[in-house]
């Protein structure tokens, strides 16, 4: 099978030749540059310093070598999420820093931070009146669609599954940042008109988005994605009732626009945390699949439970090893262990992508992701 047909087999809910596999086709299933550089020495692959796919993450594009050495099926198409990545880096003090067309600031510690976090908020205390007036980023800029026509045929006749991102980050997680976290929680309470509009136009811009690149592209894709991260560690970090009020019917309007613009390809939804008891409630949303699962957070640990309950209707996409104690402090032995019952929980009947649960940090030893990688190969086939 090529990797776009064992990709669409798994997500048809069957059993391909074997577990289709990812690294990197989606910020959240990639890997840092400093876990790349130890794995490109560890290995003897003495892979070329590599770009950088997503600057404020500091994910490593990652070599065509070493995917055909891992056998990794899928390939990236997220252009419109950096359409706008050349903004300059400036130095201030003991940070980097840079602001993105959202006008939002990110920074990191210089010289050993290994990601740019928020420090600005564009939109902070303002009226909604203001907000309305925002200079916001134009999703059809055509600076977003130069040369993807090309670049996507060629991937597509190498047989590649493609995974095509959107805009930006999810509608919710946007306003959080354009706003700051503890804005938006007030606004939420006590401004939920505010709350409900800023949601609302960022379905907006994100449709403006997807109808052009799945306008132009759509026929090679094999699955897009969108995210918010609705968990913590132990809970929703939003309360059931106030998330059913005012970020679900958004995110169903975005979720049925997307699925009416290309029937056919299939929506990936990302989320962290324990969101076990609102998984229902995506899978009727519309998602076809669900990433990283977060197996340390409290209710997802149990993933024979998970495709019991939710496999009949839900594609699991990531989940490969814990990605907070096992992969990053525990022995090879113990992540060949893990590696092997995930696959043994996820796999049988289809319905299950093999991925890094989000992206392989710069702590994991470079043996532990052999060891990760080798029992995937030894596993994964049926």
């Amino acid at each position: 099978m090529t990797g776009k047909e064992r990709l669409e087999t798994a997500l048809a809910h069957r059993e391909a030749d074997r577990v289709p596999l990812d690294l990197g086709a989606m910020p959240f299933s990639g890997i840092v540059t400093v876990a790349y550089r130890n794995y490109s020495r560890y290995s003897g692959l003495e892979l070329p310093e590599p770009a950088v796919a997503d600057v404020k993450q500091q994910l490593a594009a990652c070599d065509q070598r070493l995917l055909e050495t891992l056998g990794v099926d899928t390939r990236p198409v997220r252009r419109g999420r950096s359409a706008k990545q050349t903004d300059a880096i400036t130095r201030d003090g003991a940070y980097e820093c840079f602001v993105d067309e959202w006008q939002l600031g990110w920074r990191r510690p210089v010289p050993d931070g290994l990601y740019f976090d928020l420090f600005q908020h564009p939109l902070a205390d303002l009226s909604l009146e203001a907000v309305k007036r925002f200079a916001w980023p134009d999703p059809a800029a055509p600076e977003r669609f130069e040369g993807m026509e090309a670049e996507v045929a060629t991937l597509a006749a190498g047989g590649h599954a493609l995974v095509m991102g959107g805009f930006c980050a999810g509608v919710w997680e946007m306003s959080l940042w354009l706003r700051g976290y503890d804005g938006f929680y007030l606004d939420m309470a006590a401004e939920p008109e505010l709350a409900d509009w800023l949601i609302g136009k960022m379905v907006d811009l994100k449709l403006a988005y997807w109808e052009q690149a799945l306008g132009r592209v759509g026929q090679y894709v094999s699955a897009c994605y969108e995210a918010d991260d609705l968990g913590a560690q132990d809970a929703l970090m939003v309360s059931p009732p106030m998330w059913r009020k005012l970020v679900k019917p958004h995110q169903a309007r975005l979720f049925a626009g997307i699925k009416a613009l290309a029937p056919h390809v299939k929506l990936v939804y990302h989320s962290d945390g324990a969101i076990f008891d609102v998984i229902g409630e995506l899978i009727d949303l519309g998602i076809d699949a669900l990433n990283p699962i977060q197996v340390s957070a409290s209710g997802m640990g149990d993933t024979a439970r998970l495709k019991a309950t939710y496999g009949r209707d839900l594609c699991f996409w990531g989940g490969a090893c814990d990605s907070q104690h096992t992969l990053p402090h525990g022995t090879p032995a113990a992540v060949r262990e893990e590696t092997k019952r995930r696959i043994g929980d996820l796999a049988p009947g289809g319905g299950y992508v093999f991925a890094g649960i989000h992206n392989i940090q710069a702590d994991v030893p470079p043996a532990n992701l052999e060891a990760l990688w080798e029992t995937f190969a030894a596993e994964a086939g049926y």
